[in-house]
């Protein structure tokens, strides 16, 4: 397989791996994608170097019952060791109940990578807001869908982690 194929491959289970990290709210997971120089900028909520970022995520995600990031559209632009990407996120915040609202990000996350010591890792991420909307949950509706099935958890307790190559991603 050519390298651009495998370098490819590699960038996008990077950011695969990164939204896994924070719906499943395995911190140090998203601490071990990024270089130790590497910037996350997500605007007004958040600048600064990888640890501040994942010590910055608990407080951030503490008032949401559930997240949900989902990747479509990625291009990566790869020259040697270093690359560039731009991903189409569509980010879900579901509130607690009984006044559940689900707060729905469309953006993109604009990327630098950089590939050291034969990993590929995040040298800078942006988060670019395109649009948004907030949305009240039926309740009834959600109860009466969940109660058949497994329901998602932001934490290890999540039946994701009941498969063991799954739950040690980061291990």
């Amino acid at each position: 397989m050519p390298q651009a194929w495998i370098d490819r491959l590699q960038l996008q289970d990077l950011v695969m791996r990164y939204c896994r990290g924070c719906d499943r709210r395995d911190f140090a997971l998203v601490r071990s994608l990024y270089h130790d120089d590497a910037i996350d900028d997500h605007g007004a909520m958040f600048k600064g170097g990888p640890d501040e970022f994942v010590a910055w995520l608990p407080q951030a995600t503490a008032h949401w019952d559930l997240t949900r990031h989902s990747i479509s559209n990625s291009l990566f632009v790869i020259d040697g060791d270093r690359a560039e990407g731009e991903h189409y996120v569509e980010a879900w915040h579901r509130t607690p109940a009984p006044d559940a609202r689900m707060f729905i990000v469309l953006g993109r996350y604009l990327d630098r990578y950089e590939k050291r010591d034969g990993v590929w890792k995040f040298l800078h991420r942006s988060l670019v807001f395109d649009h948004g909307s907030i949305v009240p949950v039926d309740q009834e509706s959600m109860n009466r869908m969940s109660k058949d099935a497994p329901n998602g958890r932001p934490d290890r307790t999540d039946p994701s982690f009941s498969y063991p190559l799954l739950a040690g991603l980061c291990a």
